[in-house]
């Protein structure tokens, strides 16, 4: 068996080239919550406790346009269901945990802590899961935070007349184009995008959170016909 402090540093060298495209992504999402009105404190503490990058730009999003704290809430539990399937699908790999340790390790779950230890644990049953999985969370973590912060740096440096909105829709595409991988995942995210623009109007905006239900409600129907 390997050591503990071997698998967690295997797992921090696999993280290294995704943290590449989280530094640019977190840095964003620090820029978008100081643009949305939070102050330095309070973005940095939505980082650390949703730390979740797509949810916390929807989240700046709707705060910046005033929406009701129950929309901004709503709206980042859609975004987020998916970690209940992750954690369906790993949980397997930590039945041996105790209820300490398993809650500790969900906080670190992430599209990228997924699917790189999911990968391991399917074609290494040697490894150490609890620790190498903590080596790429930890890592894709201390990434996040960094880069957060040096979004709220930047944000707060840049005139208002800049106008950085524009930078939230760029992420989300560079997020969601990778994802469309099949017809379902297309069907969803055309729409999804469809919904949102013709839902735009809708009180206390609503339209993000109708566009996910529908886009999630119409790639589901399409993958049980498939």
């Amino acid at each position: 068996m390997s050591s503990s402090r071997a698998d967690f540093l295997s797992g921090v060298r696999v993280s290294l080239p995704i943290v590449l495209g989280v530094l640019p992504f977190g840095m964003v999402a620090g820029v978008a919550a100081v643009s949305a009105g939070l102050s330095a404190p309070l973005a940095l503490a939505m980082s650390v406790f949703v730390f979740a990058g797509a949810s916390q730009l929807a989240a700046a999003d709707l705060i910046g346009r005033s929406a009701p704290a129950v929309v901004v809430v709503l709206t980042v539990l859609i975004i987020n269901l998916r970690m209940m399937m992750y954690s369906a699908s790993i949980a397997p790999y930590f039945k041996r945990q105790s209820a300490r340790w398993k809650a500790g390790l969900s906080y670190f779950l992430t599209d990228q802590a997924y699917a790189v230890s999911l990968m391991k644990f399917e074609q290494d049953e040697e490894t150490n899961r609890r620790w190498y999985y903590l080596g790429v969370g930890v890592s894709l973590w201390v990434t996040w935070q960094i880069a957060t912060v040096a979004g709220i740096l930047l944000g707060a440096s840049v005139p208002s007349g800049w106008h950085l909105d524009f930078a939230v829709p760029l992420v989300f595409l560079a997020v969601l184009v990778p994802s469309v991988t099949d017809r379902a995942t297309t069907v969803a995210a055309v729409v999804g995008g469809v919904t949102a623009v013709a839902a735009n109007g809708l009180p206390f905006n609503l339209g993000l959170v109708t566009a996910a239900v529908v886009g999630i409600v119409a790639g589901l129907l399409v993958e049980e016909v498939a």
